[in-house]
C-alpha cells in the first residue's frame, strides 16, 4: 500500500493532521499479529522442518515416503497453526502440541509425533472403531442416487448426501474458483455394494490389499471419494506419492482440511480424496 503524507500548516490545525498521518504510517509499518506469531518460535526447529519437508525418509503408513509435505495441511490443522509449514510459528505450535501429549517438545515433525496424530485422526472415524472390534457393518437399507464426477451416478445415504451438498455450497462460496470446474469436490465413488467390490477385486486385482474385498468403508454409504485434484499423468484416486502430494496443495483439499469437520466429514489421511460422514452410525 502506498501512502502519501501531506503536512499542513501547523497554525491552521496542520499539527493535528500531521500526528494522524504519523499514526497511520506507524500502523502500516508495524507487522500484523499473525505475522509476528509466525516469526516467533524456535528457529532451529523451523530450519529442520524446512530441510525435511520434502526430504524426510520415513514410513507414515505402509510404504516408505520422502517428505511430509503431503500431510502438512492436516498437521497444521491439528496443531491449530495458520503459519507457513517451515516457519518458527509453526514449530512453536507443534512444540506446544507435543508437550501437551507427553512428547519431546522439539517443534520438529517426526515419525513419533505423527503416529500419535494418526491415531487421533483414525479415532475420529467411526468405521475404524468398528473394524477395531472386528465388526463389519451391514450395508444401508436406503441410499440415494445422485450425479457425481463427470456425470457418473453415485449412491450415498440420504443425510450424508445432504451434508455433502451443504459443504460443497459453502466451499464454492469461500473459494469461487471451485465453481469454474465441475470436477472440483464432485463425488466419484460413494456406496459400493460388497458383492461388487469382491468381484472387482477378483477380476481386476483392485483389492486395496484385501480390505476392499472383505470390508470397505464404502459399504456404509457414508464414505465418499471426492475430487480434490490430480498430478499430471495420474488419476484422482492414485495412491502414488507425487499424486497425493499434488492433491495436498490444491485449494479444494486445503478448504476441506480446514472446514469439512463443520459438516461432519473426516479424512483418511493417506488418501486426500477419501472422506467419511460421521453424522450417523456406519
Amino acid at each position: 500500500m502506498r501512502v502519501q503524507v501531506v503536512f499542513g500548516d501547523v497554525g491552521s490545525g496542520g499539527g493535528a493532521g500531521m500526528r494522524i498521518w504519523l499514526i497511520i504510517l506507524m500502523m502500516l509499518a508495524a507487522p500484523t499479529a499473525a505475522q509476528t506469531a509466525c516469526t516467533a518460535g524456535p528457529a532451529i526447529a523451523a530450519g529442520t522442518n524446512a530441510a525435511t519437508l520434502r526430504a524426510l525418509r520415513w514410513t507414515p503408513f505402509r510404504n516408505p515416503e520422502t517428505g511430509w509435505e503431503t500431510y502438512a495441511p492436516l498437521i497444521a490443522t491439528e496443531i491449530k497453526s495458520n503459519c507457513p509449514f517451515t516457519s518458527p510459528g509453526f514449530a512453536q505450535a507443534l512444540s506446544v502440541w507435543q508437550r501437551a501429549r507427553g512428547l519431546p517438545a522439539t517443534g520438529v515433525v517426526d515419525q513419533r509425533g505423527f503416529e500419535v496424530m494418526k491415531s487421533l485422526w483414525q479415532s475420529r472415524r467411526p468405521f475404524v472403531a468398528l473394524r477395531g472390534r472386528n465388526v463389519c457393518p451391514a450395508p444401508p437399507r436406503v441410499v440415494l442416487s445422485a450425479k457425481g464426477y463427470l456425470g457418473k451416478t453415485i449412491k450415498v445415504r440420504p443425510k450424508a448426501l445432504g451434508a455433502y451438498r451443504a459443504m460443497v455450497s459453502a466451499a464454492q462460496r469461500d473459494v469461487p474458483a471451485l465453481r469454474k470446474d465441475t470436477r472440483w469436490l464432485a463425488i466419484y465413488s460413494g456406496f459400493r455394494d460388497p458383492a461388487s467390490d469382491a468381484t472387482r477385486c477378483r477380476t481386476e486385482g483392485n483389492c486395496d490389499g484385501s480390505r476392499r474385498a472383505t470390508c470397505s468403508a464404502h459399504r456404509t454409504g457414508l464414505a465418499l471419494d471426492i475430487y480434490v485434484g490430480e498430478a499430471p499423468g495420474y488419476g484422482p484416486d492414485s495412491t502414488k506419492e507425487p499424486n497425493r502430494r499434488a492433491m495436498s496443495k490444491t485449494p479444494a483439499y486445503r478448504w476441506m482440511v480446514a472446514n469439512a469437520k463443520r459438516f461432519g466429514f473426516v479424512n483418511y489421511a493417506f488418501e486426500p480424496w477419501h472422506w467419511e460422514w460421521t453424522g450417523e452410525a456406519p
